[in-house]
């Protein structure tokens, strides 16, 4: 079974423009424990929504999980962990976080509860009605 996930990012840092043209990334420089704990569930072959932070505030792409989690080896403690992810496919058109807002349908996801929190599991309802948003 397919689980469904959101990454946020910082456009400036990494984009998913960058994504795209390297095909492929480590997720890593996760340092929230219920972040963590997110990535720590994560399996190889799970998709991901890429999520441009900051000034942008929108869902823009899809990745896939190629990696189970692992010790980050750009940390020294060993409970801060990555993944590696794949560019797979960009959203028909972004879906702002405005527009997630003015939804009832995901008043109760974390998205909206704990804005800071940079991975989150995304409900396979959410996950269509994001996708069919972007279709629009």
């Amino acid at each position: 079974m397919v689980n469904y996930w959101l990454g946020k990012q910082e456009p400036s840092s990494y984009n998913f423009d960058s994504l795209e043209k390297e095909k492929k990334t480590s997720w890593d420089d996760v340092h929230n424990n219920l972040a963590l704990k997110h990535m720590r569930e994560m399996k190889k072959g799970d998709l991901a929504f890429f999520y441009h932070t900051g000034d942008e505030r929108q869902i823009v792409g899809i990745m896939e999980v190629t990696s189970e989690p692992y010790p980050n080896p750009k940390e020294k403690n060993p409970r801060f962990i990555t993944i590696d992810v794949k560019f797979k496919k960009r959203l028909a058109r972004p879906v702002t976080l405005d527009e997630i807002k003015k939804n009832a349908k995901f008043a109760s996801w974390d998205l909206l509860r704990i804005s800071r929190l940079s991975v989150m599991p995304v409900p396979p309802k959410i996950w269509n009605e994001i996708i069919k948003i972007s279709q629009k």
